[in-house]
């Protein structure tokens, strides 16, 4: 399902293009090197670029989504990059999985102690992780320094909210942010909450509306309105046939987002 997917995606926005190649490169976090993707528009650039957080998929399952939101970019003019986190993906021997950590906090404290244990990690060592990914890109020759978002889709979603806090970001394109473990987080809840409050980057918020829940979108975007912060939000039709198709809306349903994404980097991040 997941390639038809992304074979989707391929064949309304790039065909008859050539698919962008992807270079595999590797930046330092702290005392840890982490590797990530890179796929580039044709042309010399500079180019705008996003540093896109993955979710909490074991293995090299995030490598589907990469490779599925990489071209689509490149083909919109923007360099993606997909950092890998530790303990994921092309990172897994830098660090311990999360999604093993979690479990071995549920074990040990139940619910409560599974999402203190989710926060502190999303927060500190994969944020860092984050952050570390934006330094090595606005490093970078290819990249117009000024115009560097972020995005992410579930755990990377979180970590977008996250991101659009404490990074240096034009935009921040946060999709099915925290859909998963929301009701089961007030921490959680608290902490998007403060995060989106304050917000240094405008932030678009979207999901499909058979998602696990919408009330992430829906609340983080009433506390940006408060705040006076720039937002938008948007709830898009139902995505495949269940909750689960829905959470990946995000990865693969770039034929329905795409105008409305490129649109908002491009009013916020400039062209």
């Amino acid at each position: 399902m997941l390639n038809h997917r992304v074979l989707l995606c391929f064949s309304l926005f790039l065909s008859p293009l050539i698919l962008p190649a992807q270079d595999v490169v590797t930046f330092p976090s702290g005392d840890i090197t982490l590797h990530g993707v890179v796929y580039k528009p044709k042309g010399t650039g500079p180019f705008p670029a996003i540093v896109y957080n993955h979710g909490s998929a074991a293995g090299m399952l995030s490598k589907q989504a990469f490779d599925a939101l990489g071209p689509v970019f490149a083909s919109h003019g923007w360099v993606f990059f997909g950092p890998y986190r530790r303990g994921q993906g092309l990172s897994a021997a830098a660090g311990p999985f999360i999604g093993d950590q979690l479990d071995a906090a549920s074990k040990h404290g139940g619910t409560s102690a599974r999402s203190a244990t989710m926060v502190r990690l999303l927060q500190t060592d994969h944020l860092n992780d984050q952050l570390s990914a934006a330094a090595w890109l606005r490093k970078q020759n290819f990249v117009q320094h000024d115009r560097i978002a972020v995005a992410g889709n579930s755990f990377g979603g979180i970590e977008t909210v996250l991101g659009a806090e404490q990074g240096n970001y034009c935009a921040a394109i946060a999709s099915a942010a925290g859909a998963q473990t929301w009701a089961q987080a007030p921490e959680l809840q608290s902490v998007m909450t403060r995060a989106v409050r304050n917000a240094k980057a405008p932030v678009f918020f979207f999901q499909a509306a058979n998602d696990y829940d919408l009330s992430p979108s829906k609340t983080l975007s009433e506390a940006m309105k408060a705040a006076h912060k720039t937002y938008e939000m948007k709830i898009y039709p139902a995505f495949g046939k269940s909750t689960g198709d829905g959470h990946t809306f995000g990865y693969f349903g770039s034929a329905v987002w795409a105008d409305d994404v490129f649109r908002f980097l491009n009013q916020q991040c400039g062209k």
